[in-house]
């Protein structure tokens, strides 16, 4: 626990002048708060027995005093509500860019066994119950502590017996507000599941509005959220019922203590063993010593949050990419395209059996070559591990001769482009979204792209042109205008290596013309893997592999593959009926 505790003290470094002013003046508006009760005691013990001209006197310098102190805590409670909060975001921003740029350094491996919403409430969530806990924490501690020290040490001078039976009270009221607080705090998470649930229901159905209405269940949907939505309700009622409680029950039981105070004080003063003036005074320290036991509970459940969603936020950070550059690789500046399989196996990590085993091919620079075979034999396993988004079990992938293991990562993915089939698009126009390819470009970069993957024309046609905003995922444009864009970012990065990935699976016929003949522009002069749905859009690929669950049981060019009769003379044949059966 002390070496967290240590790593997440380390978070306080860069902002210590921060921290200790805001310590500073946390101690400093606390102590103003002990002396001013001590001044009206002053006031009422002594200063009303001067001589009357004095004693106005004296009224008027400790009244512009009083006036001064409270005006210093003033000051004090900004300075910490402002700064201490600005420290904190601060801190969290750091936090946050921490996790998220080791979430860049994660590999796929990762981001298979994970839900995007849990790596997201690492830096939502997680963070905001870190950041209360290193801003409010150390105040809310010190400030307790020193107010209840400080009115008990006070009180004791002053008299005794009547500050042993003010602080009787305390006791009772923690116990009582560690309970309460934690059925109230247990109450809440539920809510935040519930309005979780709800949120993510509310999600799914707007992200499929097009199939709820084409369905016309528009009534289905609001039953489903009208479910969620009285769930919340109920949670909700418990929660304010266990915070009327809690906050009900202190408020009596400051009022109590109060009461018990001013009754013990009186018949003590009856006895002429308490002076007015004292017990004045105790009636001015009461929310001095009671108010921190709420922050003192507030603390704990601040630290179990904080603590536990550091602890998260670590295991996060303790995950090592498994990919990586190794010490000592190499970087690459050009690449000419040459890439071998040598006897390459591969199993998932989370996996025994081999998805790939023993694959050897050779590919020489600016060759066309296509992978067909059935679902499952891998296909777009193998050219995944081109880029290194999964490392080789076995054997050894080499570009131009060179291990890639051995080439610094960055570098070898620059000379890689890949085209999907799911073509991600992000947030903004289509000018950032094809510039993605290549950050630094010009906008006359941007349209020589464009222009090269048969896109310039349609994105002409909307009325903003390159500064058209796309929407989430580019929700604006058709499937084969998507794909194009994503062309274009390949076209406008220009590697010598390509992969495509069924890119033109998902399209009609007359889109997917149109993109492939981009595709083969991209194509031209680079060597280019392509892993084909329909068998017609390769037939004029240089070599076509054949790989199965066995490896790569053919290879060859169409015609040869066609007259051998094996395995893909099989599949194109049913690729033709099954395209000819859709016309």
């Amino acid at each position: 626990m002390m070496e967290k505790l240590k790593k997440l003290f380390a978070y306080y470094n860069p902002y210590k002048p921060l921290f200790y002013s805001d310590m500073f003046f946390a101690v400093f508006g606390a102590a103003v708060t002990l002396v001013i009760p001590l001044i009206v005691r002053y006031i009422t013990n002594e200063v009303v027995y001067f001589e009357a001209s004095q004693a106005r006197h004296m009224i008027f310098v400790l009244g512009v005093v009083l006036v001064g102190l409270v005006l210093l805590e003033i000051f004090c409670n900004f300075y910490i509500a402002y700064y201490g909060h600005i420290m904190g975001a601060k801190m969290e921003a750091d936090m946050r860019r921490d996790i998220f740029g080791h979430y860049q350094k994660l590999t796929f491996a990762f981001y298979d066994n994970q839900k995007v919403e849990h790596l997201l409430s690492r830096i939502t969530s997680d963070l905001f119950d870190i950041s209360e806990l290193l801003h409010h924490g150390p105040e809310d501690l010190v400030i307790s502590i020193i107010k209840i020290t400080g009115s008990f040490v006070i009180l004791l001078t002053v008299n005794v017996r009547l500050a042993l039976i003010a602080f009787s009270f305390i006791p009772v009221m923690a116990v009582f507000a560690f309970y309460y607080n934690g059925r109230m705090k247990r109450a809440f998470k539920r809510n935040r599941e519930r309005i979780a649930d709800i949120n993510s229901q509310i999600e799914d159905s707007l992200a499929g509005i097009r199939v709820v209405k084409s369905f016309a269940n528009e009534k289905e949907e609001m039953r489903k959220f009208k479910k969620g939505n009285d769930n919340f309700v109920a949670a909700k009622k418990v929660s304010y019922k266990y915070m009327g409680i809690y906050n009900s029950g202190l408020g009596a039981m400051t009022t109590l203590v109060t009461v018990g105070v001013l009754v013990f004080g009186v018949l003590m003063m009856l006895k002429g063993a308490v002076e007015l003036s004292d017990l004045i005074t105790f009636l001015l320290y009461i929310t001095n010593f009671t108010d921190p036991v709420k922050k003192l509970v507030s603390f704990t459940e601040q630290f179990q949050n904080g603590y536990s969603g550091f602890e998260r936020f670590l295991e996060i950070l303790s995950i090592a990419p498994d990919i990586a550059d190794k010490p000592g690789a190499v970087s690459v500046e050009q690449v000419k395209g040459e890439v071998e399989f040598r006897n390459v196996s591969f199993r998932y990590e989370d996996q025994t059996e081999q998805v790939l085993h023993g694959i050897n091919l050779k590919v020489a620079a600016g060759e066309y070559i296509a992978l067909v075979g059935p679902s499952g034999a891998g296909k777009t396993t193998l050219l995944s591990l081109i880029p290194r988004f999964y490392e080789v079990s076995e054997g050894a992938l080499l570009i131009d001769g060179t291990d890639i293991r051995d080439m610094r990562l960055n570098d070898l993915r620059k000379h890689i482009g890949i085209v999907q089939q799911d073509v991600y698009l992000f947030a903004g126009t289509i000018m950032d979204n094809i510039r993605y390819g290549k950050p630094e470009a010009s906008d006359e970069e941007v349209l020589r792209a464009a222009k090269a993957a048969n896109a310039h024309e349609f994105i002409m046609s909307f009325p903003g042109g390159y500064d058209t905003d796309i929407g989430q995922r580019g929700v604006k444009l058709s499937g084969g205008q998507k794909q194009r864009l994503s062309i274009a970012r390949v076209f406008l990065k220009n590697p010598p290596i390509l992969i495509f990935d069924e890119a033109t699976s998902a399209l009609d016929n007359e889109s997917e013309r149109v993109v492939q003949r981009s595709l083969e522009s991209l194509a031209k002069n680079r060597t280019t893997f392509v892993i084909a749905h329909r068998l017609s859009t390769i037939r004029g690929a240089g070599r076509i592999l054949v790989l199965t669950a066995d490896g790569i049981a053919e290879q060859g060019s169409h015609e040869e593959l066609m007259e051998k009769k094996g395995i893909y003379e099989s599949l194109y044949s049913m690729n033709f009926e099954t395209n000819f059966d859709t016309l």
